[in-house]
């Protein structure tokens, strides 16, 4: 399915017409479309390829199904953007290719799968109504706030699930396993995030310098461009703190094993040395006699009993 718009000096005229009729309305100047295209074949997009003279290469780039890295390339009619759309799914990071093609009257969406929510785009063209006299620069510039406001508000997902980490960390009983599982998922998820939203710094930056009359408009995403990299790197290293201090934790809380179980032997070493002594075949005081069991037993309690105030005094136990 392929969705359209026509602008006809900035004001949305039509909706939703065939691809077959972008040339005839290009005819006048005043005239800016968006065409999208929903997992197009070769075929879909041949007559813009000559219409509109877009490169075989970003044509193919378009048509290829292996993720690529996010960049912009200008050729001599055209600019080609390729950059992902992500979103937070189960706790871990979703992520979706958009590639458009960029002439000054024509933006050409290609996504797959219906992995794009368009009406959300479509919404932020319509609340901004009064930059369409842009042409295609006021639908660029749509385009890339929908897409930098994605990646906000992953990273912002991403950020409560860190403090959750961080609240798990401290609780009483904790599941090491799913803890270590778990911040390894986000690690992998941010690392995801950083190497999509990074090179948008250069690809806004780029835009910037073509678009003079929506430069601050431009110049807002690329604050939230900045924004993005910057968060995801900080929580990057916020995992690795929380990896590092649990480790700690357990290195900690294993110390304090050991001396509580070190402290115990030691007492149940008393009545072990004493019972042993007297286990002697040789007389003793009182030996034969019903006071050398107290006289033992006594001994046991008295050394066992100073020993535990001992380590407790200490924090051993």
């Amino acid at each position: 399915m392929t969705r359209s718009r026509l602008y006809r000096s900035g004001v949305l005229e039509q909706e939703n017409f065939p691809a077959t009729e972008a040339a005839c309305h290009l005819a006048d100047p005043s005239v800016t479309l968006w065409l999208d295209f929903d997992a197009p074949t070769a075929q879909d997009l041949a007559a813009l390829t000559t219409e509109l003279g877009l490169h075989p290469l970003a044509v193919a780039s378009a048509l290829d199904e292996d993720h690529q890295r996010p960049k912009l390339v200008r050729y001599d009619r055209h600019s080609f953007l390729a950059a992902y759309t992500v979103r937070v799914t189960d706790g871990a990071l979703a992520a979706s290719e958009l590639d458009a093609f960029i002439t000054d009257r024509v933006l050409i969406t290609v996504h797959r799968n219906g992995t794009t929510d368009i009406d959300a785009l479509t919404a932020r063209w319509d609340a901004t109504p009064d930059l369409a006299k842009a042409g295609a620069a006021f639908l660029l510039h749509g385009l890339l706030d929908y897409l930098v406001d994605g990646h906000l508000d992953a990273v912002q997902a991403l950020d409560g699930q860190v403090e959750a980490l961080e609240d798990l960390l401290f609780a009483d009983r904790v599941d090491h396993t799913d803890l270590q599982r778990r911040s390894l998922r986000l690690r992998r998820s941010l690392s995801r995030l950083r190497h999509l939203a990074v090179p948008m710094r250069e690809i806004v930056a780029a835009l910037m310098r073509r678009n003079d009359t929506l430069l601050p408009y431009f110049q807002d995403v690329y604050d939230h461009v900045l924004r993005v990299t910057e968060w995801t790197e900080s929580l990057r290293e916020l995992i690795a703190t929380i990896r590092e201090t649990q480790l700690s934790i357990q290195g900690n809380r294993l110390n304090t094993i050991m001396k509580k179980v070190t402290s115990w032997a030691a007492i149940i070493a008393v009545p072990t040395a004493i019972t042993g002594f007297y286990g002697q075949n040789i007389p003793y005081p009182g030996f034969g006699t019903a006071s050398g069991v107290w006289v033992s037993t006594l001994a046991i309690l008295i050394v066992s009993a100073t020993l535990y105030v001992l380590f407790k005094r200490r924090d051993w136990l």
